[in-house]
């Protein structure tokens, strides 16, 4: 997994989305992000602080393709809004090859309506 700077992982993001236009996916998630890369084992005893700092808190955010191409990048708190309008942008522009829904139509909803009575 590779760890980009926001531009870069916007910039990459944006040919992810150009290679798999003909065919495969872009996979996405968004995490809370402690700065830990490893998770750490609980301690029955250990008293935890979840009172956090405001501006500690991060978002850790990851993009997939189907092959083995992987990227990352980690947002911080005072940079959330210049990332989100270039981030929803940038899926606006790249979401145009959805599929839409198969719409039943009225006779087929009315006949398994009767069906099931």
């Amino acid at each position: 997994m590779v760890l980009l700077e926001n531009d870069a992982f916007l910039t990459e993001l944006t040919r992810m989305f150009s290679k798999s236009k003909t065919s495969g996916s872009v996979f996405l998630t968004m995490k809370k992000y402690s700065g830990r890369m490893k998770p750490h084992a609980k301690r029955a005893g250990a008293a935890r602080s979840d009172v956090a700092d405001v501006e500690s808190n991060k978002c850790l955010i990851r993009a997939s393709t189907g092959r083995k191409r992987k990227i990352s990048t980690v947002v911080s708190s005072k940079d959330v809004i210049k990332f989100q309008m270039a981030y929803a942008n940038l899926l606006k522009a790249n979401m145009d090859g959805l599929k839409k829904r198969e719409k039943r139509s009225q006779r087929d909803k009315s006949k398994k309506g009767k069906a099931t009575q």
